[in-house]
């Protein structure tokens, strides 16, 4: 597998987890030793429990990457419209959150959990 992705064996876990975000909907699990085995495992596309899954994992502080390769994957599962993933990533900019400083990335992290709760009530 390191051969594959072109790292050392140590860094498999860290390619896989660069790789295969939960951001980007997937899970990863992984077991080590001589039995050892690596899952890659696609979120089934039940709306509310990915949002669910996504809204857990964001935890307190988000960088604006992360925030919108997010956006990018509720676009491509078809739960937002272009229209409201162009305001959600208006409102992950630095630019947007200047006010923040140093707590930036939480602040973002609190905007769009805030986003995916309201995506949670709409499909309700």
């Amino acid at each position: 597998m390191a051969n594959y992705f072109d790292c050392a064996p140590s860094q498999i876990n860290y390619v896989l987890t660069t790789r295969f975000p939960l951001e980007r909907g997937y899970i990863i699990e992984s077991r080590r030793g001589g039995g050892g085995s690596i899952r890659i495992i696609r979120i089934k596309h039940n709306e509310d429990d990915f949002i669910s899954n996504i809204l857990l994992a964001v935890g307190s502080s988000i960088s604006k990457m992360k925030a919108n390769a997010l956006i990018e994957t509720l676009l491509e599962r078809k739960l937002i419209n272009r229209r409201e993933a162009g305001i959600m990533n208006a409102a992950m900019k630095d630019r947007a959150l200047t006010f923040a400083g140093e707590n930036r990335n939480r602040v973002r992290a609190e905007i769009i959990k805030s986003m995916l709760a309201t995506l949670i009530k709409r499909e309700a």
